[in-house]
C-alpha cells in the first residue's frame, strides 16, 4: 500500500483511526449525520451512518457511493457509540474482520486521506454487479 497523505490530522499513537468513504465534499469539522440521503442503496434517508477502521473498507465505500463527485475518504471521530455493522458482520464476515461499524450519532470530520490507491476497475465493476443482483433480489439493507 502506498503511503497516505493526511490533511488536518495529528496522529496519536493511542487513538483509533476511523474512516468514512463517500463522494460528498465536506469541510474539516463538518458533522456526518443520520437523516440525509444515503450514499448507497435506494438513496433514502439514512437511519445509520457508517465508518470503518480499515482503509480498504473506506476505499470500497468511496468507490461504491452513489453520485458524481470525486471519491473521498475522511478521517472521522465518532461523537457517540458505534456498533458492528450487521450487514457485514452477521451475514458475510463473522467476527468483523472489515472493522465496519454503524451509528445513529454523528461523526466529526477531522482529516482527509488525499493519496490512496483504489481497487482495480474490474473488481469495482464486479462488486457493483453483485450489489445490483442483490438489489434485484430485494436485498438492499443498509440496516433499513
Amino acid at each position: 500500500m502506498e503511503k497516505s497523505e493526511l490533511i488536518g490530522h495529528r496522529p496519536s499513537p493511542f487513538a483509533q483511526t476511523y474512516f468514512h468513504g463517500t463522494k460528498v465534499d465536506l469541510p474539516m469539522g463538518a458533522l456526518i449525520e443520520v437523516g440525509f440521503n444515503s450514499n448507497f442503496g435506494k438513496g433514502k434517508n439514512a437511519k445509520y451512518i457508517f465508518l470503518t477502521a480499515t482503509l480498504d473498507a473506506a476505499v470500497w465505500g468511496a468507490e461504491l457511493a452513489l453520485g458524481e463527485g470525486r471519491e473521498r475518504i475522511y478521517l472521522v471521530e465518532p461523537m457517540g457509540e458505534i456498533e458492528d455493522d450487521p450487514d457485514l458482520t452477521d451475514k458475510k464476515f463473522p467476527g468483523n474482520p472489515t472493522k465496519s461499524y454503524r451509528s445513529v450519532h454523528p461523526f466529526k470530520v477531522v482529516g482527509e486521506v488525499i493519496n490512496w490507491e483504489g481497487h482495480a476497475i474490474e473488481q469495482v465493476n464486479h462488486m457493483k454487479e453483485a450489489l445490483a443482483k442483490l438489489k434485484a433480489e430485494g436485498i438492499d439493507s443498509l440496516n433499513d
